[in-house]
């Protein structure tokens, strides 16, 4: 290409809303608010682990998101801890659109935007419990999926769904057991960088195998037209009570979603972002 003052406007152009956004993240109010999201992920998975532990000793709760955010309202102070949860999701919403715009690869920009995307509907949906709103997940994705299953195709529609989230959670496995994840962590050489990443690794696999589990319950329910087999997550937790030995499983998936929202509260003060 000839470099001519019109090809440099057009670089120029292209190059400028990357700049604008390198510079916006290099803000500190904006790394401190990606911090608390950070933490807000790690914190909504711990609660979801300890909800599924409370699960395999015989007690009730929904071992989802939703069911984690009701569970911290309810805690003393927990009202004020969720809507700074809430602004640490939007933050990371943000941050996510940032890391879409700076990004060199069409695969990352996709990644990134779908990330972006996922905390945006968790803010939405803790914003409504924070507001006094009940959202129960699990039922949601049952009537979701019933209404599905009532159209012509939507059992093949809701089998791509699952086999959907089986993909992703291949992929936790696979960053788990490769430990690819840790490509993206900038940490610093101390002993905090090994437990980090002990911790990453245990609980990406864990939620691999969580998200293989909910995924093929969706694909399931598309079989068999039985909606009451896609309950999400939480439902997903609570039927592996009634398999062989599908306490122990579900004891171990527990405390790997634990650990998986402990490398998230690490990384939200130990990595440089």
């Amino acid at each position: 290409m000839f470099d001519t003052p019109e090809t440099r406007g057009t670089v120029h152009a292209m190059a400028a809303p990357s700049t604008l956004a390198r510079r916006v993240e290099n803000y500190r109010g904006v790394q401190v608010l990606a911090r608390v999201g950070n933490g807000a992920i790690g914190v909504i998975h711990i609660l979801i682990g300890a909800i599924a532990l409370a699960v395999a000793g015989g007690h009730g709760g929904s071992a989802d998101q939703s069911g984690a955010l009701q569970a911290l309202v309810a805690a003393p102070g927990g009202l004020f801890a969720l809507w700074l949860i809430i602004v640490g999701l939007i933050a990371l919403a943000v941050w996510q659109v940032l890391q879409t715009i700076v990004a060199h690869t069409a695969r990352r920009r996709v990644t990134e935007i779908a990330k972006g995307v996922v905390y945006l509907v968790l803010a939405v949906t803790a914003t409504s419990i924070a507001s006094g709103g009940g959202h129960n997940a699990s039922s949601s994705e049952k009537s979701g999926s019933a209404r599905l299953l009532a159209v012509p195709g939507g059992a093949f529609v809701l089998g791509a769904i699952g086999l959907a989230i089986v993909g992703v959670g291949v992929g936790f496995l696979w960053n788990g057991i490769t430990h690819r994840f840790e490509r993206g962590l900038r940490l610093p050489p101390n002993r905090l960088a090994e437990v980090t990443t002990v911790l990453g690794r245990v609980g990406y696999i864990s939620k691999g195998v969580a998200l293989l589990i909910v995924g093929g319950l969706v694909v399931t329910a598309s079989i068999t037209y039985d909606p009451g087999k896609a309950g999400g997550l939480d439902g997903s937790l609570k039927a592996l009570v009634q398999l062989p030995f599908g306490v122990i499983l579900l004891i171990l998936i527990a405390l790997g979603l634990i650990a998986y929202g402990l490398f998230w509260c690490v990384r939200a003060f130990a990595v440089r972002l």
